[in-house]
């Protein structure tokens, strides 16, 4: 089963890599793009494994390692 996890900072948090790009994006032409946020996309291969038992891996990996849940929000899709 293979699952992937999205992590990026709270909305309450600055993102100042964010803030940079949407500059930058304003800067070349992009006028439109009214914000950026920053995250990162974790793919795992969980082996054989119920979907509910990989619902509660994911969720101890995230809260253990995977995200800073004090400044960080998490989600994740599992698949097959």
């Amino acid at each position: 089963m293979k699952a992937k996890v999205y992590v990026r900072l709270k909305k309450s948090i600055a993102d100042p890599q964010g803030t940079a790009i949407k500059g930058m994006l304003n800067k070349i032409g992009f006028s439109k793009v009214e914000d950026v946020r920053i995250g990162k996309l974790i793919e795992l291969d969980l082996g054989d494994v119920a979907k509910e038992d990989a619902e509660v891996q994911l969720n101890e990996m995230c809260k253990k390692l995977l995200a800073n849940t004090v400044i960080e929000d998490y989600r994740f899709e599992i698949e097959g």
